[in-house]
Formats: C-alpha cells, structure tokens, sequence
C-alpha cells in the first residue's frame, strides 16, 4: 500500500512546533487594518496554538 500523502492546504497553514504543538497564523491581518485598533492588529501578528478538538485532525492531516 503507498504512503498516505499529506494535505497540502493543511501544510501550508499549519505547523508543528519542537514541543508537539500546533501553530496557525490568525485571521484579519492581512489588509483592511487602517480601521482596526492598534491592539488587534498586533494581536493577529502574533501566531495562536491550535483548540485542542482540532488537534487530532489536523495532525492526520499533516500526515503524522
């Protein structure tokens, strides 16, 4: 049987940090940030761990 293959789109928007954790870029801050406050846009730098019901799936995803 060939080797399961990783989800691409999944790849790209998550990665696994060296202590096991999942990391995901937050969303809305991109464009659109001259209307949004100084302490939400610096909120949305920084990178979020991921809810741990998510967790399983998405490192089924990221073929772990």
């Amino acid at each position: 049987m060939p080797k399961m293959k990783s989800h691409k789109g999944a790849a790209k928007r998550f990665e696994v940090t060296r202590t096991g954790k999942i990391r995901r870029r937050r969303s809305f801050g991109a464009h659109l940030l001259e209307k949004k406050s100084s302490s939400r846009k610096r909120r949305t730098h920084s990178p979020d761990t991921v809810a741990k019901a998510d967790q399983k799936r998405i490192r089924t995803m990221l073929g772990e």
